[in-house]
């Protein structure tokens, strides 16, 4: 089996860091390590690790598991950067884990940038909510022109298709 890195760029193996996480094998033993595997179920689709790892409010899960999975699928990741933590180590009980995570979805280049906050819940580490912090959002390759032909293969002008 061939050894690949892991996508939360520890720069340890995949098998060694986020996927005994991911797979339930370990519990994260820090709300970076939590981050950084959430970071990494997004990269390889693991949608329901991201839905089982959040506070749940009476049980329910509100997150939109289709909106995610299509985030998900439809975006190409470029990569996750720890900014800064607060608290969030094995003997806390909350933590803070400020971040950045790059990626290109329908053509648009973004960095999601967001202050996550992370309750230690029965020895679990759990995402409980985050504060998004604004960014830039630019545009890969040129800009379609409204009478340009859609990208999009239609054969329609992109005004009268996708550029509605």
């Amino acid at each position: 089996m061939k050894e690949t890195k892991c996508p939360c760029e520890s720069g340890k193996e995949y098998a060694e860091c986020c996927e005994p996480i991911i797979k339930g094998k370990v519990k994260a033993s820090t709300a970076e390590a939590l981050m950084r595997a959430r970071y990494t179920s997004y990269v390889n689709h693991e949608i329901n690790f991201i839905a089982d790892s959040c506070v749940k409010e009476d049980e329910e899960n509100e997150i939109d598991l289709e909106e995610t999975r299509a985030w998900s699928e439809e975006s190409t990741w470029h990569g996750l950067q720890i900014l800064r933590t607060e608290k969030g180590k094995e003997n806390d009980d909350e933590g803070i884990v400020e971040f950045t995570a790059t990626y290109t979805r329908k053509g648009l280049r973004d960095v999601h940038k967001e202050q996550a906050h992370f309750t230690k819940k029965s020895g679990e580490w759990l995402y409980d909510a985050g504060n998004l912090i604004p960014t830039t959002i630019v545009r890969e390759g040129e800009k379609v022109g409204r009478n340009d032909p859609c990208p999009c293969g239609s054969g329609k002008k992109y005004k009268k298709c996708c550029g509605k």
